[in-house]
């Protein structure tokens, strides 16, 4: 522990803990005994293996106090992990702009509106492994991120509600989301289809979705995309456990726009049935019950495990917020 404990304060957690509970996220301040200003590239690049550790442990490391002022500097940060770069393009629905290199801004919907919990393209055939947020402009009031350790809620719904996880297991879910051919950046998940299939040909369109299994049927000029059946968790091996990785919570949380505006047909078994409204709320409510709301200040950096922890974004109160992106595998 010393060398870490050289560059980095002792580990801290946002809210009171009870002895032997995990600290989530576990927080790190520069060691204030050191007498040089801590650079966070150089404490990440000192400790890789006893981060990679941590991570392993709590799914969310909450880097603060570090002069991380810039694009810049927090590409560096990324870089300094030595994760490899998850190039978004080519996946996501949510709207997005690369800033430089690795880094893009985080979704671009309007900041007032929530999005809810989700595991980054849970829905995807490939995501990342691991997730880094940087605080450009801390928010005036509100748009906090807010964090949940995924198999927590996966043990409680299996306790709770034993048949809809149980059907959840055996059929799956399919997905099903209205594509304009321009992108929509009101909406949380509105990036166009010539946007996602780098075309404004149908036809290249239909195969480039049949590339990764998914199926469009046309809608005029707007397209039906439709993803599944694909599983309702995750087993996250590593660790031994399964995780709650699905869609439902961000689909049923408030994700709507002109296009997409009734999760009843938006995520349904992969048998075609419609999920219970009971469940599903209480499902809602446990998310919101066991999370931890990120108050960002200026210069933060977040790293989450995609694996561990769900992620979402409550409203924005009272403006500025600048929240950069990077993900990797």
């Amino acid at each position: 522990m010393a060398q870490e404990q050289s560059l980095f304060s002792e580990v801290v957690s946002l809210q009171p803990k009870s002895d032997g509970e995990i600290l989530f996220p576990a927080v790190l301040h520069p060691n204030p005994k050191v007498p040089k200003l801590v650079q966070l590239t150089e404490a990440i690049k000192a400790n890789k293996e006893w981060i990679d550790s941590l991570l392993y442990q709590t799914g969310a490391i909450l880097f603060r106090g570090f002069p991380v002022f810039t694009a810049s500097d927090f590409s560096d940060v990324v870089e300094s992990s030595g994760y490899d770069d998850f190039p978004y393009e080519e996946a996501g629905t949510g709207s997005r702009t690369k800033i430089s290199g690795r880094v893009y801004t985080a979704n671009e919907s309007p900041p007032e509106q929530k999005i809810g919990f989700h595991h980054e393209l849970s829905y995807a055939n490939e995501f990342p492994l691991k997730l880094f947020f940087f605080c450009k402009v801390e928010p005036g009031s509100g748009g906090e991120t807010c964090i949940v350790q995924s198999h927590v809620i996966y043990d409680k719904m299996k306790q709770k509600h034993p048949k809809f996880v149980a059907d959840l297991e055996e059929k799956g879910l399919t997905y099903m989301r209205v594509l304009g051919k321009e992108s929509d950046l009101s909406s949380p998940a509105g990036r166009g289809w010539m946007d996602i299939f780098k075309t404004d040909d149908k036809s290249v369109a239909e195969e480039r979705a049949n590339k990764t299994g998914n199926k469009l049927e046309w809608m005029g000029e707007n397209v039906k995309l439709i993803i599944g059946p694909k599983p309702g968790f995750r087993y996250d091996e590593g660790r031994q456990r399964k995780i709650w990785f699905n869609n439902v919570a961000i689909l049923y949380g408030g994700t709507t726009d002109k296009l997409n505006n009734d999760p009843t047909k938006e995520v349904v078994f992969g048998d075609g049935e419609v999920l219970p409204s009971y469940e599903v709320n209480e499902l809602l409510k446990m998310l919101d019950d066991e999370c931890v709301a990120l108050q960002w200040q200026k210069g933060d950096v977040l790293l989450l495990d995609n694996l561990a922890v769900l992620h979402s974004r409550w409203p924005l109160l009272a403006p500025p917020r600048r929240i950069l992106a990077s993900l990797c595998k």
